[in-house]
């Protein structure tokens, strides 16, 4: 373990706050003296100052911020609820104050616990709101959890999905984004295994490392680069004095942030480059398009060290999933158990992060899955953020997932078709005629750059 590394930057961040709190000020005195602040020298002011109230990482969640949604061309408002809570995560309900003829279908949105907080999956959440009855595994930071809670590693977090399965019923879909993705499809394993009563209808599993070892990226490569002791060593250190989870030891976000941020340090120095020439020239759309993802992205929560580093070996280094040798509390996971639950796997074509092939490798290990409930999609032109957010994720790929949802629901479900309302009687074994079959590649690609606050910029 590293001891230093937390104790080192929180010194480092109590040393910048007041600076941050200072540009902070400037902005706001900018505002009450608009017309200096039109002027080129207020502008460049505004620029440099709104750099500099960004240099630095928060650590509490930001707010969803999602007040209400249109559902058949009415806004429908939007109470967030906590439907279940344990010391890890709370299980986030977006309950809507209204009430339809037919059950919207329920949906658990399974967030990563990858350094960034639930609310990275807010455009996803958003999204899927109008036609489906969703909730979210909100992840509490580490360092706000005391000691006395426990510990927290793969193990647990595959409890947390069986048990918010458990709690929204029978009939609920799950849809994982990238690293819950392993344990999403050993709930399941497990909960077929059990013939558990509440097994999700269907499984849609997002650019998530089932398979590293299939066109392995340089997050691959890296983490196979040393051994587990080396990562213990050197990336764990411990909550400092002064906060719940004081001395429980974790992998720090701030470390992983990093991590990400190296991977695509000349685009991030860009759009931070792009961010302030924009505000400075007096048209800030653009600026606060940047500004505001990266607020969002530079909040960050830390992982506790049994999760991330059985997370390494057991997911990249071991390959134990994809090789039949991942236990969960003793029991072995065999996805051939699944025999119930429609599987649908979403890739995209540019991901630097999980390969295409690595989710599609979900499609083999299902092996007693019947043909016609599993179903793959390859999304041309987007990179990992691309899969869940963004335009091709609303115009593309939700379309997809939401016939998935509807085709294997039990009931009438409401579905909105290009402005008009079709209401669908689907059982549960019907066919998605809006998926791709599994093993499917797509017939052309699509080489056109994505704009990094839209898009493409570079996350777990």
């Amino acid at each position: 373990m590293n001891p230093l590394a937390y104790p080192a930057y929180q010194a480092f961040a109590n040393f910048m706050l007041p600076l941050r709190h200072g540009a902070s000020l400037v902005q706001g005195a900018l505002d009450a003296w608009p017309e200096y602040a039109a002027t080129p020298p207020g502008r460049t002011l505004r620029a440099s100052a709104e750099l500099l109230t960004l240099a630095g990482l928060t650590h509490v969640r930001p707010p969803f911020g999602i007040g209400s949604v249109e559902v058949e061309g009415q806004a429908v408002d939007v109470i967030e609820e906590v439907a279940q809570s344990t010391p890890f995560c709370s299980l986030l309900h977006f309950r809507k104050h209204a009430s339809f003829d037919v059950p919207q279908p329920r949906v658990l949105v399974i967030a990563p616990m990858s350094g960034h907080f639930a609310t990275l999956l807010r455009g996803t959440v958003r999204t899927m709101l109008a036609e489906h009855d969703v909730y979210i595994t909100d992840w509490h930071n580490p360092r706000d959890v005391p000691l006395s809670a426990g510990r927290f590693g793969f193990d647990e977090f595959v409890q947390h999905v069986i048990d918010f399965t458990d709690t929204i019923g029978q009939g609920t879909h799950l849809l994982a984004v990238c690293q819950p993705t392993v344990a999403a499809l050993a709930a399941v394993a497990l909960m077929a295994a059990d013939d558990h009563p509440a097994q999700p209808a269907s499984m849609t599993l997002m650019a998530g490392p089932i398979d590293t070892r299939v066109n392995p990226t340089r997050v691959n490569e890296l983490a196979k680069s040393k051994p587990i002791e080396w990562f213990e060593r050197n990336l764990i250190s411990a909550v400092p004095f002064g906060f719940q989870g004081a001395f429980r030891r974790v992998y720090p976000g701030f470390v992983q942030l990093n991590a990400f941020m190296s991977m695509n340090l000349e685009r991030h120095l860009e759009s931070f480059e792009t961010m302030y020439h924009e505000r400075s020239k007096g048209d800030p759309e653009k600026a606060e398009a940047i500004r505001a993802f990266y607020e969002e992205y530079f909040a960050t929560m830390d992982l506790t060290a049994d999760f991330y580093l059985e997370t390494v070996d057991t997911v990249f280094q071991r390959h134990a999933l994809p090789l039949h040798e991942l236990e969960v509390r003793g029991r072995r996971v065999e996805p051939s158990k699944i025999r119930r639950t429609a599987l649908f796997t979403v890739e995209g074509e540019r991901d630097d992060i999980c390969a295409v092939g690595q989710t599609l490798a979900a499609q083999d290990l299902c092996d007693r899955l019947r043909p016609y409930l599993k179903t793959h999609h390859v999304q041309t032109g987007v990179g990992h953020y691309g899969v869940f957010n963004g335009q091709r994720w609303e115009r593309q790929i939700y379309p997809r997932i939401r016939a998935v949802i509807h085709d294997n629901e039990p009931r009438a479900v409401p579905v909105v078709t290009r402005g008009a309302q079709a209401s669908l009687t689907l059982a549960p074994a019907a066919a998605s005629s809006a998926t791709v079959p599994a093993g499917t590649t797509p017939a052309a690609t699509e080489a056109a750059d994505v704009d990094l606050a839209s898009d493409e910029p570079a996350t777990e």
